[in-house]
């Protein structure tokens, strides 16, 4: 594993931190990566937990910030009582609420060393990833990294603008066709997508309700895109446009009920399809807006 020098050596200090006071062991287990190892995960993670748990896990090639060496993904081992280790390392482990009191533990000391927890629950709308307690972000300096994790709840993003995002409620609701997880992994969806509107502030999103996911929207849906998918689903978000022009929004602008259209096959997770006030029909993808 390679990373930027003063990061990984401040690393080996946060190792030797959590062993001798709370008895926690961590290793790296990725750092610095070429644009050619970060579209081989992106590729891996596609293909092992599909594409929506990958475009919310994995930076697009030459966007990550493992580029730079300075971000950092831990996992930890756990010691057994005849002195020998399992390592837990696979994402879907390292999230399971039994290891809950270890991350708090390893994100306590953080800021000593001068990290920081990069990407925070309920902020996807702002970072434009899913929480993930092992990715952690050398800044240089404990005093900054301090500043910011006694703050809870604020990003990297927002430390640097000097303005802090207001929550964003989420309402899933009930669904007699969709399990209470597809609905939240459909929010999450949404709210990662929105972090690429430049400025905008996501003040709620919710279910739009079973009557907005009908066959008869289905089959309009896959006649003008010529897919296959075997469900789609509306979610309504309300924001607030910043002070620079979108294409297809005014300024300063407050907006409800905006509509995303979400669909999936049977094979694979939601993906954005519409984005617009005609229940996601009209606009094609949010990243060109």
């Amino acid at each position: 594993v390679e990373a930027e020098a003063k990061a990984y050596e401040a690393c080996t200090q946060l190792k030797a931190d959590l062993e001798e006071r709370d008895g926690i062991y961590i290793e790296l287990d990725s750092a610095w990566r070429s644009v050619a190892a970060q579209q081989e995960i992106l590729e891996r993670f596609t293909e092992q937990y599909g594409a929506e748990y990958a475009a919310k896990t994995v930076a697009q090639p030459g966007y990550s910030e493992h580029h730079t060496g300075l971000a950092l993904d831990l996992y930890f081992r756990i010691k057994n009582a005849d002195g020998s280790f399992t390592d837990v390392y696979r994402n879907e482990d390292m999230e399971k609420e039994a290891y809950k009191g270890i991350w708090t533990k390893i994100h306590a000391r953080l800021a000593d060393h001068g990290f920081i927890l990069r990407y925070l629950p309920g902020k996807e709308h702002v970072t434009g990833y899913r929480y993930e307690p092992w990715h952690i972000r050398y800044l240089g300096s404990a005093g900054i990294a301090r500043k910011i994790m006694s703050h809870p709840g604020l990003t990297l993003e927002e430390y640097l603008t000097g303005r802090e995002a207001p929550a964003a409620v989420t309402d899933p609701g009930k669904s007699a066709i969709y399990a209470d997880s597809d609905l939240e992994n459909a929010i999450l969806t949404v709210k990662c997508r929105f972090a690429s509107l430049p400025g905008c502030e996501l003040r709620a999103i919710r279910y739009a309700g079973d009557k907005a996911a009908s066959k008869e929207d289905l089959a309009r849906l896959n006649a003008r895109a010529n897919r296959a998918y075997a469900q789609t689903m509306v979610l309504l978000t309300d924001f607030r446009t910043a002070s620079q022009v979108l294409v297809g929004f005014e300024a300063n602008r407050e907006y409800k009920d905006h509509a995303w259209r979400l669909a999936r096959t049977a094979e694979s997770g939601w993906e954005i399809v519409g984005f617009g006030d005609e229940q996601g029909e009209h606009r094609a993808s949010p990243e060109n807006a």
